[in-house]
């Protein structure tokens, strides 16, 4: 992760809101008149635009879908939690464009959503202003190879999980780092994580924790049937092989960033490696790293 200021050129600002988020409506059109009064130009996700809609929008500004609005804006401003970012984070990546997000949150802090609804105003005077501090974080790419040919690439902040199927028994998995093989492992999957997922799913499965400026990858073991299989940190440019040893009545499937995923056929190798962009993160520059930390997950408190 390298830490760098936003670029001042920004003329066009999309508009995301997590989906049905009543309480974001009348924020829309303060966002829309606000930036209009600086001669930006606000852009809205379709599923956003009705929303706003709702609250009696100003103005008439542009709509696209989340996948091609990306292409289309200089920064990107999600209101919501860090489900909403996340997927706007992978629309980013399969797009491979240069664009930042300010996550803004709507409830409790979020490890990516981390600006309050009170900084919204000054975060985004200090983007315009080329002053915002932002964070590139690491971000992967996903290949599925089926009988020789490669399915579409996805590309994910957060996570790759291999896993079993809600009621069928642990799966079997070779992991490879590079091209040394690793382990057999006998579990209800496997979490390839970013730093930056590394306080999500990979959390939770007892992952490490891992500060977003290290170059490195989790591989961490949902449940395991040897305790001796413990979640490992590699170097991010080693790539990582997951191939399913299965019988034909698992069911193994494949999930980016819990946002998509399909189903695992016998043969096939998923193969993941760091994506050639990194994601643009704004933050709020009055909070640490290590303050979101403690307050999400409720440290020094009795």
């Amino acid at each position: 992760m390298t830490v760098s200021t936003a670029s001042p050129r920004i003329s066009r600002v999309g508009i995301v809101a997590k989906s049905h988020l009543v309480a974001a409506a009348p924020h829309l059109s303060e966002i829309a008149s606000w930036l209009l009064a600086k001669s930006i130009e606000p852009v809205f996700e379709t599923a956003t635009a009705a929303l706003a809609a709702s609250s009696r929008l100003s103005v008439s500004p542009k709509v696209f879908d989340k996948h091609s609005l990306v292409s289309a804006v200089d920064l990107v401003v999600v209101l919501g939690g860090d489900g909403t970012l996340l997927s706007m984070a992978d629309c980013i990546g399969a797009a491979d464009v240069d664009v930042p997000i300010l996550g803004v949150n709507f409830g409790r802090l979020g490890f990516l959503t981390e600006v309050t609804l009170p900084e919204l105003y000054p975060a985004l005077e200090a983007a315009l202003a080329g002053r915002a501090r932002v964070e590139e974080r690491l971000m992967l790419r996903s290949t599925t190879i089926r009988r020789g040919s490669a399915l579409p690439d996805n590309v994910t902040l957060n996570d790759v999980v291999v896993t079993k199927a809600a009621q069928s028994r642990m799966i079997e998995l070779e992991v490879s780092v590079g091209d040394e093989f690793v382990t057999r492992v006998k579990a209800d999957g496997l979490i390839v994580a970013t730093p930056t997922g590394s306080t999500a799913y990979n959390l939770a499965a007892g992952g490490p924790i891992v500060q977003p400026g290290m170059n490195a990858l989790v591989l961490t073991p949902i449940a395991p049937h040897m305790l001796t299989n413990r979640p490992i940190v590699i170097p991010s440019l080693s790539p990582v092989r997951v191939l399913p040893v299965m019988g034909e009545r698992d069911k193994v499937y494949v999930t980016f960033d819990g946002q998509d995923g399909y189903e695992l056929e016998a043969g096939d190798e998923v193969r993941i490696c760091c994506a050639p962009r990194r994601l643009k993160l704004l933050h709020s520059s009055s909070r640490s790293y290590f303050e979101v930390l403690r307050e999400k997950l409720k440290w020094n408190e009795r």
